[in-house]
């Protein structure tokens, strides 16, 4: 089948195209969190709802070091009660900045991640978290969409496959559990 190949030769390519440089900055942001004690938030829809609780599971627990104090890292995207309770008794374009409503402090992070960049719900708890004087990071593809412009780093895949782009976000998170969790064990 031609199309495993197709898959990694492109997978390869944008691997190729990742930005170091911003990637680094993500890992600087949610370093600065940890150490001003301030929360990480993370959220998507769909593929990037599971990337999010997958966020969440790996720089909550990977990055567990010894001696240091505990990344507190949340995905609004888990529970189910708060989800469904929103959604229906308002609107499911509010389900994030709802719960962000509830939570969120000046100085936290924001992960909003999104593989179109348009997802209306994402970019409403992004708006919210930038009116409120939080770091707003922005996991992208397809060219970036509104969410890249609303991001203080965005971090934009160069693809316009939903497969591929959710792949590199996964991949983002798997980068950044190492770099965080070898920079904590230096500390």
């Amino acid at each position: 089948m031609k199309w495993i190949g197709e898959y990694l030769t492109e997978l390869k390519r944008i691997l190729d195209a990742t930005p170091q440089d911003t990637v680094e900055k993500i890992a600087s942001a949610i370093l600065d969190a940890h150490e001003r004690d301030a929360q990480v938030f993370v959220l998507g829809n769909g593929g990037s709802a599971s990337t999010a609780s997958h966020w969440a599971c790996d720089l909550g627990k990977g990055t567990v070091t010894e001696g240091q104090r505990r990344l507190r890292l949340i995905s609004v995207t888990d529970n189910n009660a708060v989800m469904t309770a929103w959604s229906n008794d308002t609107s499911y374009d509010d389900v994030f900045i709802e719960q962000l409503k509830n939570l969120l402090n000046e100085g936290d992070v924001v992960v909003g991640i999104s593989a179109s960049g348009n997802s209306e719900n994402v970019l409403r708890a992004m708006q919210y978290a930038n009116d409120n004087g939080c770091v707003t990071i922005g996991a992208t593809g397809f060219g970036g969409g509104k969410l890249a412009g609303m991001s203080d780093i965005p971090f934009v895949v160069d693809s316009y496959d939903y497969g591929l782009v959710e792949d590199l976000h996964l991949i983002l998170n798997h980068i950044l559990r190492v770099c965080i969790h070898e920079t904590l064990k230096a500390a």
